[in-house]
């Protein structure tokens, strides 16, 4: 699952109400809950970042290694305060729209500067461009999605994509391109300048890329990343509901030609060559009967090197893996492909034969770290998980140690699990994956104990304890830790940030008593899938006190800085407050789920939204201390990005709510600068 907030708007109705009995704040104050984790608060070496790092921001994770980082230093740590908004932008997206439809929509997006433009694209996959100084509309291109139907993963578009020939002989329309998947599956080619059609690829602009086999409905399979470019080369994911059956469509990368659009190659996650060795972590050819694995977050880059990174998904279902025994090479993975022909270079597997949702959902970071003098080039991967992985970036191999420890055993009948799991050696969880009945919050004795009983009913034996029909706790939840907002890095100081949840809930499989269980559709997020095919049906939920608190102990939400060479956790501070969740504002310190990332620019400063209130924080990105927060006018559930126009540098994020976490709603791109 993509996104799995349910009911996380429950977060207090009556629990503030009660708190305001209490006390307030001074309670939290004194019970010391919603601190800051200060691990040590010091910064690691400074060094001069690469001269190639410019003020502009043209892909989607600032370039296209995703390192969000921007050398642009004029808002800076002793300015920052005076930021005010420069100018602010609305798409009317919404507009007519009924109040179900809004409900299934997440701006998420991440504007970019192409060709003097700022350009983003809708919840509809509408691309819009903006003078970057003014905010004045210049140019729109509307691909007229359906919004009658149910996309599995909301109605949403995170960026467009860039591409400028390098040939001289190339002159007029479409020299330069932008690329955008949308929520039916099709892959669309624009005018950088223009916005209009690029007719040279595909049919007349667009390529429709159609799933292994037919759909149940036509939301189970859609595009909702950027997609990313290496060469001549345009390669899109997609996105495909979860728990719906075990025999789904399969999660292909399609790659084509940027200029014709015509198929370069194809790889699939599941392995379908009986030549591929992956076949062979999936026992029975049970890779012929299973799905997904699919890239539906953001893909890596590597030009010099001519290599793609795709992070993976879980297999089809999420829940239950005795239809696929082994441990299911390529999914749960990072996969390094040869650009041009798409064949597999190195993979690195973060979770074998996974039953828990923990896909990657991030982009995977190409950093260069500094070490004794040397740089190395490495490939940072967060996960659902809390853990951190390191790899080389030319084989894969563990640049800060990984060993494979036991696990918990004993899941249902049928299941074959994994005995190890790889674990990072150097970097501790950024987020806790352990609770005991002991651990239980809550604002009195009353649903601490409540939340102690419900700890007690489930199977939690730590990160990895399979599903059971008991119930199992799941700790963190299928939504991270990390998720699609990924990491930015400092390359001055070898500083990784990533902002993670910090939430349990319980995963509760049923054994089917009838071979039935066909379901026409399931959205992503739902608490019952009927995982068809399987023998068991799945429930879950986020554990709440009958407050409607989490049950888990705060913070909800903390950012981190890591040390890449060292794995050191430098800092990590709580993210979030709970003003825009609780009754008459009340803004206590306990940290939220966010959905949305980080960026870093040059005078040493953090940008980031994410959180379930309603600001943009600048963060010191030494010491993750708060330096100065925005208001918002809805959800900022998406990852800002920076750039210099005409001698004045802008920060802009779009506002416009995340759905499945019932954010504000809304239409806004909002840019911040120093005044003039």
């Amino acid at each position: 699952m993509r996104l799995t907030l349910p009911r996380l708007l429950l977060l207090v109705i009556g629990g503030f109400i009660a708190l305001s009995f209490l006390g307030g704040s001074a309670i939290w104050a004194a019970l010391g809950l919603g601190a800051n984790l200060d691990i040590d608060g010091r910064a690691t070496q400074v060094r001069v970042a690469p001269a190639d790092i410019g003020l502009g921001w043209a892909a989607y994770g600032g370039d296209a290694g995703g390192t969000r980082y921007s050398a642009a230093d004029q808002i800076a740590p002793d300015n920052v305060a005076d930021l005010e908004v420069a100018w602010s932008y609305r798409s009317g997206a919404l507009e007519g729209l009924s109040a179900d439809v809004q409900r299934r929509t997440a701006l998420e997006t991440t504007p970019i500067l192409a060709e003097d433009t700022l350009v983003f694209c809708t919840q509809f996959q509408q691309v819009i461009a903006l003078d970057p100084g003014t905010g004045t509309e210049i140019w729109r291109y509307d691909p007229d999605v359906p919004t009658d139907g149910r996309p599995a993963n909301q109605f949403t578009c995170r960026g467009v994509s860039y591409w400028q020939s390098q040939n001289d002989e190339d002159q007029g329309l479409c020299a330069s391109r932008l690329f955008l998947g949308t929520v039916d599956s099709r892959l669309i080619a624009l005018d950088a300048k223009t916005g209009e059609l690029c007719t040279d690829f595909g049919a007349n602009g667009t390529i429709q890329i159609n799933p292994s086999m037919a759909l149940r409905w036509p939301g189970e399979f859609q595009i909702t990343s950027a997609p990313a470019i290496i060469g001549n080369t345009v390669i899109t994911g997609t996105a495909i509901g979860d728990n719906l059956r075990t025999n789904a469509p399969i999660g292909t990368v399609h790659a084509y030609d940027v200029r014709t659009g015509a198929v370069k190659w194809r790889f699939n996650p599941v392995p379908q060559d009986p030549a591929d060795p992956a076949r062979d972590s999936w026992a029975g050819g049970s890779a012929d009967q299973t799905g997904h694995a699919n890239v539906w977050s953001t893909i890596s880059t590597d030009e010099a090197r001519g290599l793609v990174f795709l992070p993976t998904s879980s297999a089809s279902p999420d829940y239950y893996g005795g239809n696929r025994v082994g441990d299911n090479n390529y999914a749960n993975s990072v996969v390094a492909l040869n650009g041009e022909t798409g064949e597999v270079v190195w993979h690195f597997q973060t979770v074998h034969h996974d039953v828990w949702d923990y896909d990657l959902p991030a982009q995977p970071g190409l950093y260069q770290v500094w070490r004794d003098g040397t740089a190395h080039d490495v490939v940072v991967q967060v996960a659902k998980t809390g853990l951190v992985f390191v790899l080389d970036r030319d084989t894969g191999a563990p640049f800060l140690p990984i060993e494979e420890r036991a696990v918990p055993q004993g899941g249902v009948a049928g299941e074959v699990l994994s005995p190890t799991q790889p674990y990072p050696v150097l970097t501790p969880p950024i987020v806790s994956n352990t609770l005991a009945p002991g651990d239980a919050f809550g604002i009195t004795l009353w649903d601490k104990l409540a939340c102690a009983n419900k700890f007690k009913a489930l199977r939690g034996d730590g990160l990895y304890t399979p599903p059971t029909e008991q119930g199992t706790l799941a700790y963190p939840f299928s939504g991270g830790g990390a998720n699609w907002g990924s990491t930015a890095f400092d390359p001055s100081r070898n500083l990784m940030v990533v902002n993670m949840s910090n939430v349990a809930s319980f995963v509760t499989l049923t054994a089917k008593t009838a071979a039935g269980d066909v379901a026409d559709s399931i959205e992503d997020g739902s608490e019952f899938a009927p995982m068809e095919g399987a023998p068991y049906s799945m429930r879950r939920d986020i554990i709440l006190s009958p407050l409607g608190l989490p049950c888990s102990p705060p913070p909800w939400g903390v950012i981190a800085g890591v040390d890449i060479d060292s794995g050191e956790i430098v800092w990590r501070r709580t993210l979030g407050t709970t003003r825009d969740l609780a009754p008459g504002g009340i803004a206590l310190k306990l940290g939220t789920p966010n959905f949305g990332g980080p960026i870093i620019t040059g005078s040493g400063l953090i940008f980031i939204g994410a959180a379930m209130d309603d600001y943009l924080r600048a963060l010191d990105v030494k010491t993750g201390n708060e330096l100065w927060k925005g208001r918002l006018p809805a959800g900022g559930q998406a990852t800002p990005m920076t750039y210099t126009y005409n001698g004045r540098q802008y920060v802009v994020i779009a506002a416009g709510g995340l759905g499945s976490a019932d954010t504000r709603r809304g239409d806004h791109i909002v840019a911040f600068a120093l005044p003039e």
